[in-house]
């Protein structure tokens, strides 16, 4: 009987949990109880003032001018890639062919559409201020509306455009939040003080950020509670993994950090500045130069953006087994215009685009992509005891000890650690302020090479290369997870293991490299959201919740002290 009652306070628990998973393309948004989340385009369209400036975010990463180094670089990343299939065997043993490029674009020239109905439609009327989600897709150009994708790359979208500030973001992400709870989940905004919500952050977070997203959700949603929870902890969650190397391939950003029990070890945590989109963007470039049938697709033209995502997640793979020419069709449907229908033949573009993720120089379409890692806190005027008080107390303890230690008899010296920092005293004599200035607890760069582009493989080598003992080496060169969406390619998963076998220490190769593309049978894409929801309901969860009271008497020093993560 027990048993029963435990269960189903659980059950009304998880029914008065919202977890929200904001994404630079999606966000999903659904009860704790909830099989799958409401996914929803997480943009937002704005009717344009009298006069207003006109802003436009693009679905897909903006492609740079090809000047004619690009093309050249690019071109040699291709036939690398190119080679290096070529130089590949199929499952029986047999090598792989390509067919050439100029046969398949010779096809392709001769291919004309194929009208399949007069006329699709009409482009949505509309008198709203706002418009939502996927509605934006069927808005008519010349409408007066600016559209505002409220991440990107990861992170807050900040910009100095019209809608870019600080404020102006977090409108936008409560307008959209809250339609979803209101339109889709059916929970009345005046209720949300009887429900909590789960955020799920980025693992390489902007304290400022969080702060101000917690304010959002406490005060100007006025949620009963909330707590924020690193995307890669409630990955391991979701896939049901004690520890696991997290690699999150999105539409924007990719990142890699190692997790162990609920720990994202901070030194081990990257980003990337490419994801899903930047593959789309290349695989556009392959077509073009096999002759694209569709000549007047563009990119930054919304319909023409989701069009290039569909066909990439169509057409492209990393199966060994397909070589030569495959015939393949599509539609492009627009409101106003008839629909048509295109016949073309694609080769090892299909193979190549994804491939881009290990030979990232074939991203440089879409400019420059940054690495990032978790940076020092430079402090908070709200938050006096922080990691820098700490580190900067603790060194001036270091200094004093090492005064008194100096004035001691050699032989009863002994080398003096701080409570925050392993500091190895090498010799007596050795100067007191090098030492307590020494920051050894400072995060290390990721190593990129000469084309200054981290590539997919050798940021996860490095990620667990930077874990703290060998034997979490091991653990994790043992259970590599794969989430997100912007890497659904059949085939891919093993690709990445070949890669990987390759650069792992000779020390850890005796351990089982497993890599997994599909936790319990699930959308990768999902499985953040389903470890959210997970943790939520656990009983260690119930410690972490932070209540609108909290929050205005202490503001960021209750996350310091709550969080599930180190503050």
């Amino acid at each position: 009987m027990p048993a029963f009652h435990e269960s189903s306070a659980e059950q009304i628990q998880a029914q008065t949990v919202i977890i929200i998973h904001p994404g630079s393309q999606n966000v999903r948004i659904g009860r704790a109880s909830d099989l799958n989340p409401v996914t929803i385009l997480h943009a937002i369209a704005r009717k344009r003032l009298p006069n207003g400036i006109a802003h436009q975010d693009a679905f897909l990463p903006a492609l740079v001018p090809k000047t004619k180094e690009l093309t050249q670089a690019m071109e040699e990343s291709r036939l690398q890639v190119s080679h290096t299939l070529q130089s590949c065997l199929q499952s029986d043993g047999r090598r792989r062919y390509a067919t050439p490029p100029q046969q398949i674009a010779a096809f392709n020239r001769r291919s004309n559409p194929e009208i399949v109905s007069s006329i699709n439609g009409e482009w949505i009327k509309t008198d709203k201020d706002v418009i939502i989600g996927e509605e934006i897709l069927n808005l008519n150009p010349e409408d007066n509306y600016n559209i505002h994708i409220p991440y990107r790359r990861g992170e807050l979208n900040i910009h100095s455009g019209p809608g870019g500030s600080l404020t102006a973001v977090l409108a936008d992400l409560k307008t959209i939040w809250e339609y979803v709870i209101t339109e889709k989940l059916k929970i009345p905004i005046q209720d949300l003080k009887h429900y909590r919500a789960v955020l799920v952050v980025p693992d390489i977070y902007n304290r400022q950020y969080l702060k101000e997203l917690t304010t959002l959700l406490l005060i100007d949603m006025n949620f009963g509670g909330c707590f924020l929870l690193q995307d890669h902890v409630a990955a391991t969650f979701g896939a049901g993994l004690g520890y696991a190397c997290v690699v999150d391939v999105g539409h924007e950003k990719t990142s890699v950090s190692c997790v162990e029990d609920g720990i994202s070890h901070r030194n081990t945590r990257v980003r990337i500045d490419y994801g899903g989109g930047d593959i789309t963007q290349t695989f556009f470039w392959l077509l073009q130069k096999s002759a694209f049938p569709y000549q007047a697709c563009q990119p930054f033209n919304k319909l023409d953006a989701v069009l290039l995502g569909d066909l990439k997640k169509d057409f492209c793979h990393v199966d060994l087994n397909i070589c030569g020419s495959q015939e393949k069709s599509f539609y492009v449907k627009k409101p106003k215009s008839p629909v048509e229908k295109y016949t073309l033949q694609v080769g090892d573009e299909c193979l190549i685009a994804p491939l881009s993720l290990f030979q990232p120089e074939l991203f440089k379409i879409t400019g420059v992509h940054n690495v990032h890692i978790q940076k020092r806190y430079i402090g908070d005027p709200e938050d006096p005891h922080d990691e820098n008080y700490l580190r900067e107390t603790s060194r001036r303890g270091i200094k004093e000890n090492l005064e008194q230690t100096l004035e001691l008899p050699e032989e009863v010296a002994a080398p003096v650690a701080a409570a925050d920092e392993e500091v190895v005293v090498d010799a007596v004599d050795a100067a007191p302020m090098a030492l307590a200035n020494r920051d050894l607890d400072a995060p290390r760069d990721f190593v990129v090479g000469p084309q200054q582009i981290l590539g997919l493989d050798h940021a996860i080598v490095q990620s667990i290369d930077r874990c703290p003992t060998e034997e979490l080496k091991r653990k994790m060169y043992s259970c590599i997870l794969i989430v997100g969406s912007g890497m659904k390619f059949q085939g891919i998963g093993m690709w990445l293991h070949n890669r990987i076998s390759l650069q792992i220490p000779f020390m850890y190769r005796a351990e089982q490299l497993d890599i997994i593309t599909q936790p319990k049978e699930m959308d990768s894409g999902m499985t953040t959201w389903k470890g959210a929801a997970i943790l939520s309901c656990l009983e260690s969860a119930q410690e972490l919740w932070i209540v609108r009271s909290e929050w205005e008497v202490m503001g960021v020093r209750v996350l310091r002290e709550r969080a599930p993560f180190m503050w």
